[in-house]
C-alpha cells in the first residue's frame, strides 16, 4: 500500500511566487518535469531567480522569451546555458564548487524552493539523491519548500545521498530515464596526453579526475597500478574496469578507505546501475568532497583538470575563452590546492597544445577577457601530447622554457619571440 501522497508537477509548483529563488540539482539528476513545471507557473510571475550548478536537459526558463519571468544563475556553465549566458540572458557566478554550499548556509544566496530528484523511499521512508549531492543537502536545508521528483530509475547512493521523506514539502512521481553520457572516441592527441598524465600516477595514489576522452583514457593505462584510491568532485564509467581488477581498491586513504568518494557522478546507465545500493561509493556535499584540507589528507593525491589555454609563466584559463564564457571555476582550484598539499600529491593539467585550427594553446599572453583559475604560484604539471612540464619552484625562465618545449612544434618559434619580447626571456 502507498502511503505517500503524490501531486503533479503543477500541482507542486503552486507554492512558486514572484521573486522567490529556485535551485535546481545537478547535472543528471536535474528534475526534468519540476524545471517543465516551475517554467510554465514562472509565465504568470516575475522576478523569479533561478540558481544552479552544472544541468543536464533542456533549460525552458533561460530562453529569451522566458527573460522578463526569470532571473537565471549558473555556478557553473554547462553546454545547455553557453549561449544564454553570452547572450546576457543568463548570468555566470564565478566561485569554488566547495563554497557553493555556504552561499545558501549563510544566506548569502536565500533559497525559497529546492527542486530535487531521488529514488523512491525505502522501508523506513528514506529517499536517495542518487546521482548527485554537491549543493542540493545546503540547497534543501534553507529552502522555504523542498519539491521531489520521485524516480525509480535514480540509483541508490549512499554517504551524505540519504534524506528522509518527511524533509520533502512535496514529491511528484515519475518513470524518466537518468540522463547519460559518455567520453566519446579518443584521437592520437588525447592518447598521447593520457598517456603522458598517466606515467605521473604512482602506486597507492587517490585520484581526482572528470569526464571526458582524456580522464577515460588515462584509467584505461592504469590497469597495472596498484591499490589506487578515489576522492574526486565527479566520476564516470571508466572507474568500473578498474575496481573489478582490483586495481582501485582505496586501502592507502585516510579518508574513507576502501570507498570512491565524490560530490556527484554523469555516465552511462551501466554506471548508474553500477553504483546502484553499492557501498563502496558515497555521495557527500561538495563542502567537504572539495575541502582543501579534507583532500590533502589522503595519499599522493593526483588531481588531474584541463584547461583552455594556460600562459608561458603557468597561469591557467579554464572557464573561458577570452571574454566568451565557456564553464566555470568549479573544483579546479580546490583540487589544485588539496593535491599540492597532500603528501606525494600532484596536481595536473592536461590540454592539447593546440586547437583544432592549430592555434597554440600555451601562449606569451592569455587572450583579453580570459580568467585566471589556477594562477602560476599553484600550478605544478602542465601536460600535453608532447610532454611534461613541471614548473614548481621553477624561475621565470626555466617556466618559459619548461612550457615552450611541449608547445605544438609549429608554435614554439613564435612563443621564444614572444617570450624574449614581453619578458626580455631568451630561449
Amino acid at each position: 500500500m502507498n502511503i505517500y501522497q503524490y501531486k503533479s508537477a503543477e500541482e507542486a509548483l503552486l507554492v512558486l511566487k514572484s521573486g522567490y529563488n529556485v535551485f535546481i540539482q545537478t547535472a543528471a539528476a536535474a528534475p526534468q518535469q519540476l524545471v517543465d513545471a516551475m517554467t510554465e507557473r514562472g509565465k504568470s510571475l516575475t522576478n523569479v531567480s533561478v540558481y544552479h550548478l552544472h544541468t543536464e536537459g533542456k533549460v525552458p526558463y533561460a530562453s529569451e522569451e522566458m527573460k522578463a519571468h526569470f532571473n537565471v544563475h549558473c555556478f557553473f556553465i554547462a553546454a545547455n546555458m553557453r549561449e544564454s549566458v553570452n547572450k546576457g540572458i543568463a548570468d555566470y557566478i564565478p566561485v569554488f564548487m566547495s563554497e557553493v554550499p555556504s552561499l545558501f548556509r549563510r544566506g548569502i544566496i536565500k533559497i525559497d524552493v529546492a527542486l530535487v530528484h531521488v529514488s523512491p523511499p525505502d522501508e523506513h521512508g528514506y529517499c536517495s539523491l542518487g546521482v548527485s549531492v554537491d549543493a542540493a543537502i545546503a540547497a534543501m536545508e534553507s529552502a522555504k519548500y523542498v519539491i521531489a521528483q520521485v524516480n525509480p530509475n535514480m540509483p541508490r547512493t549512499f554517504g551524505g545521498a540519504m534524506i528522509h521523506s518527511s524533509k520533502f514539502s512535496s514529491m511528484i512521481a515519475v518513470n524518466d530515464p537518468i540522463p547519460e553520457e559518455g567520453g566519446g572516441e579518443a584521437n592520437e592527441t588525447d592518447l598521447k596526453i593520457a598517456t603522458n598524465v598517466a606515467s605521473l600516477v604512482e602506486d597507492g595514489a587517490t585520484l581526482q579526475l572528470g569526464i571526458g576522452k582524456i580522464p577515460d583514457q588515462v584509467l584505461c593505462l592504469l590497469k597495472d597500478r596498484k591499490d589506487l584510491g578515489v576522492h574526486t568532485e565527479m566520476f564516470s564509467d571508466g572507474i568500473i574496469d578498474l575496481i573489478e581488477r582490483g586495481v582501485v581498491t582505496g586501502k592507502y586513504k585516510k579518508e574513507h578507505p576502501g570507498k570512491v568518494i565524490s560530490a556527484f557522478m554523469l555516465g552511462t546507465k551501466k554506471l548508474y546501475d553500477y553504483v546502484n545500493n553499492n557501498p563502496m561509493f558515497e555521495l557527500h556535499d561538495s563542502a567537504y568532497v572539495n575541502n582543501t584540507h579534507i583532500i590533502s589528507l589522503n595519499p599522493k593525491v593526483t588531481a588531474i583538470n584541463s584547461a583552455i589555454e594556460v600562459d608561458i609563466t603557468g597561469q591557467v584559463c579554464a572557464d573561458s575563452i577570452g571574454s566568451h564564457l565557456y564553464s566555470g571555476v568549479g573544483g579546479q582550484m580546490d583540487f589544485i590546492r588539496g593535491a599540492s598539499l597532500s603528501e606525494g600529491g600532484k596536481p595536473i593539467i592536461a590540454m592539447a597544445s593546440a586547437t583544432k585550427k592549430g592555434e597554440s594553446k600555451i601562449v606569451a599572453q592569455l587572450k583579453p577577457g580570459s580568467g585566471v583559475d589556477t594562477t602560476r604560484a599553484h600550478v605544478h604539471y602542465i601536460v600535453t601530447e608532447y610532454g611534461v612540464a613541471d614548473l614548481y619552484g621553477k624561475n621565470m625562465k626555466q617556466r618559459v622554457k619548461e612550457l615552450i618545449n611541449i608547445a605544438h612544434p609549429n608554435n614554439r618559434a613564435a612563443l621564444a619571440k614572444e617570450a624574449f619580447e614581453l619578458l626580455k626571456i631568451l630561449i
